[in-house]
């Protein structure tokens, strides 16, 4: 086996000429032949026992060379790599395959080379930090939340359906006349106000009282999920079987001492300030880190194979597997559901890819500038904590996890912690300044979703 040439082309790929020996293809050729000589029926000769001379002098000599080519491939790829001593991402492609007189073979394929780029100053990077403001609203809501979490439920015999009321009801629906999937129940708990049913139905049930049953004319919604019922007039026959209400607490000493460790209402706000500051400072730090890199690699020049967006695609497919798995759901219900295709799911994934690929590359050259070489000490530290963020022991993750990835991921947030920590923070601009919303009765997180 021989490396006849190599030759750089567009994209950093590399284009690789090997020459297979006369020798090497004939034993690839019979190992094919051994692969197929169960499947292979001559009259006169028992099932699997056929000559292989035989064989090719009724079908060719080439007739095992395709098999003998995919059986030789690994080898040859190995060989090449091994020549060059380079870094390659993704997977070779056969340009080109010959099969030569002598019974030799030249295989020509391409690979894409790990990129070699360049990115601008990365000490003193200016990018924009938000300001952290906690205002009063912010301060009622994360109240108002926890007084919600707090309520208890009772049950309501003196008064009509109101706003946010849970109410239990049987329900059958009819569309010209008929029912259809989907549009009955019994005992179903609705909050009135959580817009879970289509419009004008929870608005007309407000009014009616326990035991009470009524007609709700209504019409599905133009773009409604199910085409059959889509802009279709409808009437809902109701029957309340119970009411309920929900009694927040009072914002009281009892209170906070009832939801923390304090005394009176006055040092539970001051800690709920306190801990409202720290959740902006974080997330306020997050995203001046998000924007540092940002600038980061919009520095980075150079030019990135397909093959590492790839990857990264067909990564973001497989996680979204997983995720689903744990669901039981598959991809393809999961896109039906979205009204998507595969391949628009990977176009659509593909931005984030190509960004993220440049941020590895540019904190793996920040890393190398630097000398970033984390001690023994660090990488141990890292396999555990690496490993608990998978569920696994210390033992396990040390047994299981993959040294050099773990020293690549160690190199990468160094790099980062350095640039963050060399750059300057920035003021939004005026414009970009979000005003506050009103505080909220109820906090977002606890209100029923729709269906």
């Amino acid at each position: 086996m021989k490396l006849t040439n190599t030759e750089k082309k567009e994209k950093s790929t590399m284009q690789f000429t090997v020459d297979i020996t006369p020798e090497e293809f004939d034993k690839a050729v019979n190992a094919a032949y051994v692969k197929n000589k169960s499947k292979i029926s001559v009259p006169g000769f028992r099932k699997g026992k056929v000559p292989r001379k035989v064989v090719e002098g009724m079908y060719g000599a080439s007739v095992f060379y395709e098999d003998a080519v995919d059986i030789i491939l690994p080898d040859v790829f190995t060989y090449a790599f091994g020549e060059v001593k380079e870094r390659f991402v993704g997977l070779p492609s056969v340009d080109d395959i010959k099969f030569n007189d002598d019974k030799s073979a030249t295989i020509v394929f391409t690979m894409a080379k790990y990129p070699e780029i360049s990115i601008g100053e990365y000490k003193g990077i200016k990018a924009v930090r938000p300001k952290i403001e906690v205002s009063d609203s912010d301060i009622e809501a994360a109240i108002n939340s926890e007084r919600y979490k707090n309520a208890r439920i009772e049950t309501v015999t003196d008064r009509p359906v109101q706003n946010e009321d849970y109410v239990t009801l049987d329900y059958t629906g009819y569309v010209d006349g008929k029912t259809f999937d989907g549009g009955s129940s019994e005992d179903y708990e609705l909050v009135i106000g959580s817009n879970t049913f289509i419009p004008g139905f929870e608005e007309k049930m407000v009014g009616m009282t326990t035991g009470e049953e009524r007609d709700l004319e209504l019409k599905f919604p133009d773009e409604y999920h199910t085409k059959d019922l889509a802009g279709k007039p409808v009437v809902f026959h109701v029957k309340v079987k119970e009411i309920k209400q929900r009694i927040v607490p009072e914002l009281d000493d009892e209170f906070a001492k009832d939801v923390s460790e304090f005394d009176t209402v006055e040092e539970y706000k001051a800690d709920t300030v306190k801990k409202i500051t720290e959740q902006k400072s974080a997330s306020a730090d997050k995203d001046f880190e998000d924007n540092v890199l940002t600038e980061l690699i919009n520095t980075v020049e150079g030019d990135i194979p397909e093959a590492m967006i790839d990857e990264y695609v067909e990564g973001s497919v497989q996680n979204l597997q997983g995720n689903l798995a744990s669901y039981g759901m598959s991809v393809e219900q999961y896109l039906g559901m979205m009204g998507i295709t595969m391949e628009e799911f990977r176009k659509n994934v593909r931005p984030m890819a190509e960004k993220n690929v440049k941020n590895t590359l540019a904190l793996e050259k920040v890393a190398e500038l630097e000398n970033i070489e984390p001690t023994d000490e660090e990488i141990e530290k890292g396999i555990v904590e690496i490993g608990e963020s998978y569920g696994l022991s210390a033992e396990t993750a040390k047994d299981q996890l993959n040294r050099e990835g773990v020293i690549h991921e160690l190199k990468l947030r160094a790099a980062t912690l350095l640039v963050v920590a060399n750059a300057e923070a920035i003021d939004p601009p005026a414009e970009e300044e979000k005003t506050e919303a009103p505080a909220e009765t109820e906090a977002a997180e606890d209100k029923p979703e729709a269906e």
